[in-house]
């Protein structure tokens, strides 16, 4: 019976550019160039036997384009090293000369009918022509181009070959019985030496070995073909993305491959079948994500190699190493976010070593950066202040030999010159044996927080002045106000009883002269607190206007001058009688502020001693200079002379009158008009105050 063949063809256009090996492969059915001889199979399933022809060398293969059967000679000339052919696609393992004449343009292919419909089939071995070619062994790279003859064989009971052999002068191979005898079971002795199939595995117990061992392995092993489609894979692969091994194959592993990673992927799959690389190339490793049926990422470390035509794919799963390496992560940064908001870093010395081991913010706290600082006691001492410099080898030394936790607290100066206050606390580490192996702890920056203490105790100390100058205040004014009043009760009660006679007496005029006298004295001082409790208030304004500054030194000199007098003190002014010095000012709070430092000079400074005057002007300052030689002020007084009800005296062995106002509201009425107050003193030699203003206060 004759046998029906039906050869199809196959455009170019089916054979792309694949990435890498595989590129090189693919490329070979599109320039591939077959033969197909029509010949006529038996009626019958009793094949004629082939001629045992030691010249020709043959290849079977397949409709789904697998090997079937390969000669020894054949084998060599292919440069086939694997005995293994059922992983083998005759489409990788050639190319034509010129493949135009060999592939057809219908894929179909070609063996007893049109199977185009069949799944299993391979499109472009059905495209193959018939005759002979000229092929290009991809896989040996010393051989030449060999012209090899191609017959499609169709059997009775529907299988399809394609056998490629060697030219020969026999015409008259039975092909049918050939492809029957390698198909099915034969005796040896009727099996020609040219067909003894590579096909049979003397490693076979050793790849059984590796099969055992690869479905111990967690680790997803998969062979693609050139194109980068799923051949095949281990359960492991299937089981953890829950896939079905077949729907998987064929398809590309690239699709698996998340959006984000597949740039960075494909390069590597396209440069591995690049023109000119062989399969022996190097192995590449790369991280990606891919997804399964459940739609969840899954990390991958993977290895892929050219392997035989075909790549091969081993991948670890690291999702759960990367969902641990995230948390941990986000656990590192909250720490360091806390460390952060604490102004506080942790930190450990191994003993024995040179080195401390700094957390980031140590690195801030220390006002430095972990590339130009390395953190060694010696750098640490050289930042800290000369005075705490060698206690952390110390605190060190004595937690090793006590084994106790430890706290000490010092202070470092920052490359700016900022200083810092440091609190250290550490703890030990102890070996199996109770050794002290390392030191650990926290260092922690309490700057703002020994400021705020600071700043607590100065309110502290401040709020207790405060009291004790109300009580000082209470205790002076109770002896300034009962004094004048006790004048002013006790003289108008002479005065009314007429004690001493007639109110014409002139005893009478008398009184009434400390009547007046001790009334003006409590006047003043009403005065000076109500003036002081209005500036404390914010409520004391300036009635500024133009006048003669000189003029009014002059006049307050002169009313100054009695009681100067009366205590024999001398007061020399160097203010020129006729000059004149204009300045914009409040009139009144400039000669309040001049009698006020004019009448302290004068009570403080002994009889035969004297004060002077002098003023001037420069940038348009003016500053006015009264000294006197009296009891001078203690250096330990000065800060606090200025605020109100204080004076440097006691107040019981005090032996002058006052409230304690007139220097704190001669500073307030000199910053009100946007100048300063200034002392210097000396005990038993003088004290001088100094007034600058400016020439025109707004």
């Amino acid at each position: 019976m004759p046998t029906k063949k039906i050869s199809t063809k196959t455009t170019g256009k089916t054979v792309a550019k694949s990435s890498g090996r595989s590129a090189q492969l693919a490329m070979a059915g599109a320039r591939r160039s077959v033969v197909a001889s029509k010949r006529k199979t038996p009626t019958t399933t009793t094949a004629k036997k082939p001629k045992a022809n030691n010249a020709i060398s043959r290849m079977v293969i397949g409709k789904d384009g697998k090997m079937v059967f390969v000669s020894p000679d054949m084998g060599k000339i292919l440069g086939l090293k694997d005995n293994n052919l059922s992983h083998i696609a005759f489409r990788d393992i050639i190319q034509f000369t010129n493949p135009d004449d060999a592939l057809r343009d219908r894929p179909s292919f070609g063996f007893g009918g049109d199977d185009s419909d069949n799944a299993n089939e391979d499109a472009w071995v059905a495209s193959i022509c018939s005759g002979e070619h000229e092929i290009v062994p991809l896989l040996n790279k010393k051989s030449k181009p060999v012209t090899l003859r191609f017959d499609a064989v169709d059997l009775t009971d529907g299988r399809g070959y394609l056998i490629a052999s060697t030219i020969s002068t026999n015409d008259e191979d039975d092909l049918t019985g050939f492809i029957s005898q390698i198909t099915q079971p034969s005796a040896p002795s009727e099996q020609p030496k040219e067909s003894a199939p590579v096909a049979s595995n003397p490693n076979s117990e050793w790849e059984g070995y590796l099969s055992a061992l690869s479905g111990m392995s967690n680790d997803f092993m998969i062979v693609l073909s050139p194109r980068g489609k799923i051949i095949n894979a281990n359960e492991p692969f299937f089981k953890a993305l829950s896939l079905d091994p077949e729907q998987v194959k064929g398809k590309n592993f690239l699709d698996m491959v998340n959006s984000e990673d597949k740039p960075y992927v494909q390069p590597i799959f396209k440069n591995l079948f690049q023109e000119g690389r062989d399969s022996l190339c190097e192995m590449i490793a790369f991280e990606c994500r891919i997804r399964g049926t459940a739609k969840l990422s899954h990390w991958l470390d993977c290895r892929v190699k050219p392997y035989q035509g075909q790549l091969l794919l081993v991948c670890r799963d690291l999702t759960d190493s990367k969902r641990h390496e995230a948390e941990l992560l986000r656990r590192e940064q909250q720490l360091s976010e806390a460390q952060s908001i604490g102004h506080m870093g942790h930190w450990m010395w191994r003993i024995g070593d040179e080195r401390l081991e700094f957390s980031s913010e140590l690195y801030r706290i220390f006002g430095v950066t972990p590339d130009a600082f390395t953190p060694t006691f010696d750098n640490i001492n050289a930042m800290m202040h000369r005075r705490d410099r060698g206690r952390i080898a110390q605190s060190f030394q004595r937690a090793m030999i006590e084994r106790k936790n430890y706290e000490m607290e010092f202070r470092i100066l920052r490359p700016t010159g900022e200083a810092r206050f440091i609190v250290l606390q550490g703890r030990c580490e102890t070996d199996s044996e109770g050794d002290v192996s390392a030191l650990f702890g926290i260092m922690q920056d309490v700057t703002e927080r020994n400021q705020y203490e600071r700043e607590l105790r100065e309110a502290k100390e401040s709020a207790e002045r405060a009291y004790a100058a109300k009580s000082q205040f209470l205790a002076n004014m109770s002896h300034e106000l009962r004094t004048p009043l006790n004048a002013i009760i006790g003289f108008s009660e002479m005065m009314q009883r007429q004690m001493l006679g007639p109110i014409g007496t002139e005893k009478y005029l008398d009184y009434i002269g400390g009547i007046r006298e001790s009334g003006e004295h409590l006047l003043d001082m009403i005065t000076d607190i109500l003036d002081m409790s209005k500036i404390e208030a914010g409520k004391y304004t300036l009635d500024v206007e133009d006048f003669n500054l000189f003029k009014v030194i002059r006049l307050a000199t002169h009313m100054m001058e009695g009681r100067a007098l009366d205590a024999q003190v001398k007061i020399i002014s160097n203010i020129p009688e006729t000059a004149e010095m204009a300045i914009i000012g409040d009139r009144r709070a400039i000669m309040q502020m001049i009698l006020n430092v004019l009448s302290n000079a004068v009570k403080f400074t002994k009889p035969q001693g004297q004060v002077s005057i002098s003023c001037a002007s420069a940038n348009n300052m003016v500053t006015m200079r009264f000294t006197d030689t009296g009891i001078g002020i203690p250096a330990s007084k000065l800060r606090y002379v200025t605020k109100p009800f204080e004076q440097a005296a006691n107040s019981f062995t005090r032996n002058h009158e006052g409230t304690g106002l007139g220097l704190a509201i001669t500073k307030e009425l000199a910053e009100l008009h946007g100048g300063t107050l200034e002392l210097e003193s000396t005990v038993g030699v003088g004290t001088t105050v100094i007034i600058s203003i400016p020439l025109k206060s707004e």
